[in-house]
């Protein structure tokens, strides 16, 4: 079992928590001007990487409060906890991919 840990109650199963998508995602200042396809893409387009990922999750069957995390999607392991309104954690070493070590695409030549 998935432990997670809140950073108002503690570590608890994985079963008490629901997922809540993307974290520090800026909503638009004036929704009302936005046109459908501005509107359409802050509702449903997504970072979707693979690595650390900043997360929003809420412990619907505890205290109820809404947090953020960083989980490694390609390992399902969580790297840190924090609460909303608080900066994202700066990690020692992250292994999402980057311009500078990420494999070449197939079919191109190496440098």
């Amino acid at each position: 079992m998935l432990l997670i840990v809140c950073p108002y109650c503690g570590k608890r199963p994985e079963i008490e928590f629901a997922y809540g998508g993307q974290a520090h995602l800026v909503r638009p200042n004036q929704p009302s001007k936005l046109d459908d396809q501005a509107w359409a893409e802050y509702l449903y387009m997504r970072v979707n990487t693979k690595g650390v990922y900043a997360e929003r999750w809420r412990h619907s069957r505890g205290c109820g409060r809404f947090f953020n995390a960083l989980r490694d999607t390609s390992t399902d392991h969580f790297q840190a906890f924090y609460k909303t309104g608080e900066p994202q954690p700066k990690l020692a070493v992250t292994n999402a991919p980057s311009a500078s070590n990420a494999p070449p695409a197939p079919g191109g030549s190496a440098r």
